[in-house]
C-alpha cells in the first residue's frame, strides 16, 4: 500500500471503542487503513511507539465567527488539538444582518468575536458563510444560525414580541441558515436581542430545527439562582419542538450547590428529551464586560447603551440596581462582588486593564465598581471582555464526569484571554483524566471527537476508521497538560505531537506549520 501519511505503532483511540496499538495510512485525506503491523510506504511516516493517536477534537461552543478573517491558522484551538469548531454561539452572530444595523451589530459582537474584515460585505446568512469559506481557515467552521440576529434582522433591537408575519419571517430566517449549512440553532437568552424573547418564541423557531434534526444550542436565561428554571424553560422548548437540545456551558454562577439539583435535573429530561451538554473545564467565566449592566441598561443596542451610560442619572439607577437586584436578573457583580472580576481585554484607551481585578481599577479611579464598570465601557466603546470567578474545581469536575458533558472551549481572543482559549481540551484530557482518571481515556476521547461530531451530524469525522476524513491529533499522554494561568494564559498545552486536518499537518513540534485545510461546513443537515 502506498499512503501520504503513516503513522505507526500508536495507542489509537478511535473515538468509539478502547484503544490499542495500531498503524494508520491516509490518503487524499482520508483514513486508507487501520490495523496492526500494516505494509505501508508513504511519504510522511512517523514513528508513534508511546504516543496516543486521537480523531480530531471538536470545540462545541467556539467564538471564531470573525477571527479566521484576520487570524486564519487559529493557533490556540489547533494548538490544543480542536480541528472543528462550532461557531455563533449563544445567539451571536454576524449574520443575518440588515446593511443600515451592520455598524450596531459589529459594535455589540467586537469584544467577543473581534471585528472581522474591514467592510462586513454580506447581509444574509448565506453571504457571510462565503466570505468566511473565503478566508481558508486551518480548522473547520460549523456554523449555528443565531436567534438573536435573526430577531434583529426582523424587529431591530426592539423589546416586544414578534407579530404573526414578523414571526413567520423569523421561522424562515432560521430555515435559510439551516438551508445554507447551519447544523444548530443558537440562543443567547443573556444577551440582546435575545433576552426579550418569550417562550412561546423559542419554542416556534425551535419547530423549525428540528425538521432538520438540528440541537437547540442556548446559553439559558439565567445561570445564578434562577438557573433550574432557566433550563426547565429550555427543556419545555425541546419537547414542544421536538428538537434536541444541547445546553451551553453548563454552571451555576451564585451557588455551587445548585449544581447536582440542575444535573438531576437534566439526568431525569434525557428519559425523553434528546439531550447533550458541553462544558469549559474551569471555574471562571468569561464575556463581555457590559453583560454586568440591567438588561434595560442595554435597550436598543451599542449606540443606545452609550447614550446612557454617559448620563448621570442612568448611572446611578444602574448602581441601584445592581445593589438591590431585579427579578429575575443574574446581578453578577451584585453577587460575587468586585474583587472576582477581571479584565481579560479592553479596546483603547484602556488596554492596561487587562490581567486586572475591578475591584483594584476601581479603587485607582477612585470610582465605586458600578461607577468604573461604566467608565470603563464608555471610555472603550463596549469593546471590554472580563473574567469572572464562580466555581470550585470540586464542582467543575462533578459537571465534567456528567455522562452527558461534551467539551466546548468557549474561548474568546484577547490581549490577556481566559486560559481556556488554549488550554480547554488539554485541562479536561490530560489534566481530568490522563492524571486523575475522572473517567476513562475512552470515554474522554469519545466526548472530544465521535460524541461531538455525531450531535453536529458530521458523519464524516470523528473516528478513526477506514474512509473517515483524517483529522488526527497525536499526544504524548506524559506531557499532555495545559499550561495557560489566568495570569499567564496565551500558552500552548505540552506534548501535542502532531495535529492533521484532512490529513495535512497544521501542527507539528510545538507551533502551527502554515498549512489551511479547513473550511467551513455548507451542507444542509438532513
Amino acid at each position: 500500500m502506498t499512503a501520504d501519511l503513516f503513522v505507526r505503532g500508536a495507542t489509537v483511540y478511535p473515538g468509539d471503542g478502547p484503544g490499542g496499538v495500531l498503524d494508520v495510512a491516509v490518503t487524499g485525506g482520508v483514513i486508507e487503513a487501520v490495523g496492526p503491523a500494516l505494509a505501508v510506504e508513504a511519504r510522511e511516516t512517523v514513528e508513534a511507539a508511546g504516543l496516543m493517536l486521537c480523531p480530531g477534537f471538536v470545540d462545541m461552543h467556539a467564538h471564531s465567527a470573525l477571527r479566521s478573517f484576520s487570524q486564519p491558522l487559529l493557533e490556540p484551538k489547533i494548538g490544543q488539538g480542536f480541528t472543528t469548531e462550532l461557531i455563533n454561539p449563544d445567539g451571536l452572530a454576524p449574520a443575518p444582518v440588515a446593511p443600515e444595523r451592520r455598524e450596531e451589530r459589529r459594535a455589540y459582537l467586537r469584544g467577543l468575536e473581534g471585528d472581522g474584515p474591514e467592510e462586513w460585505g454580506w447581509s444574509t446568512f448565506d453571504e457571510y458563510l462565503q466570505a468566511l469559506e473565503a478566508t481558508r481557515p486551518a480548522t473547520t467552521l460549523v456554523p449555528s444560525i443565531g436567534h438573536s440576529a435573526v430577531r434583529d434582522v426582523v424587529l431591530g433591537g426592539d423589546r416586544r414580541a414578534p407579530g404573526a408575519v414578523e414571526l413567520r419571517r423569523m421561522r424562515d430566517e432560521v430555515r435559510f441558515g439551516l438551508e445554507a449549512g447551519a447544523r444548530t440553532l443558537s440562543f443567547g437568552l443573556l444577551y440582546l436581542p435575545g433576552a426579550y424573547a418569550n417562550t412561546d418564541e423559542l419554542a416556534a423557531l425551535a419547530e423549525v430545527a428540528a425538521e432538520y434534526g438540528a440541537p437547540l444550542v442556548p446559553h439559558i436565561r439565567n445561570e445564578g439562582l434562577g438557573v433550574l428554571g432557566a433550563a426547565a424553560e429550555m427543556l419545555d422548548v425541546a419537547r414542544r419542538s421536538g428538537a434536541p437540545l444541547h445546553i451551553s456551558h453548563l454552571k451555576c454562577l451564585s451557588d455551587e450547590r445548585l449544581v447536582e439539583p440542575l444535573l438531576e435535573l437534566l439526568e431525569r429530561a434525557s428519559a425523553d428529551v434528546d439531550l447533550s451538554f458541553d462544558q469549559y473545564p474551569y471555574g471562571a467565566g468569561s464575556t463581555l464586560l457590559s453583560a454586568l449592566l440591567p438588561v434595560w441598561a442595554q435597550e436598543g443596542g451599542a449606540s443606545a447603551t452609550l447614550a446612557r451610560l454617559e448620563r448621570p442619572a442612568e448611572r446611578a439607577r444602574i448602581a441601584r440596581d445592581v445593589e438591590h437586584g431585579l427579578e429575575g436578573w443574574e446581578n453578577f457583580l451584585g453577587t460575587a462582588g468586585p474583587e472576582r472580576i477581571v479584565i481579560a481585554n479592553a479596546g483603547p484607551p484602556n488596554e492596561t486593564a487587562a490581567g486586572r481585578s475591578l475591584a483594584e481599577l476601581a479603587a485607582e479611579r477612585g470610582q465605586e465598581p458600578v461607577e468604573a464598570v461604566c467608565s470603563l465601557l464608555l471610555e472603550s466603546q463596549l469593546d471590554v471582555t472580563m473574567i469572572e470567578h464562580y466555581a470550585s474545581d470540586q464542582t467543575v469536575k462533578l459537571v465534567a464526569a456528567h455522562r452527558l458533558h461534551l467539551v466546548g472551549s468557549d474561548g474568546i481572543f484577547g490581549a490577556k484571554p481566559h486560559p481556556r482559549l488554549y488550554g480547554a481540551a488539554a485541562r479536561f484530557l490530560g489534566r481530568f483524566v490522563l492524571r486523575e482518571q475522572l473517567v476513562s481515556v475512552e470515554e474522554a476521547v469519545a466526548r472530544l471527537s465521535a460524541r461531538a461530531a455525531d450531535r453536529l451530524g458530521l458523519s464524516d469525522r470523528g473516528r478513526i476508521r477506514r474512509g473517515q476524513r483524517a483529522d488526527l491529533v497525536l499526544l504524548d499522554p506524559a506531557r499532555f497538560v495545559d499550561t495557560g494561568t489566568y495570569d499567564d494564559p496565551a500558552r500552548h498545552p505540552d506534548g501535542v505531537v502532531g495535529v492533521w486536518v484532512a490529513g495535512r499537518p497544521v501542527w507539528r513540534e510545538g507551533r502551527a506549520t502554515g498549512e489551511r485545510p479547513g473550511g467551513v461546513v455548507r451542507e444542509p443537515r438532513r
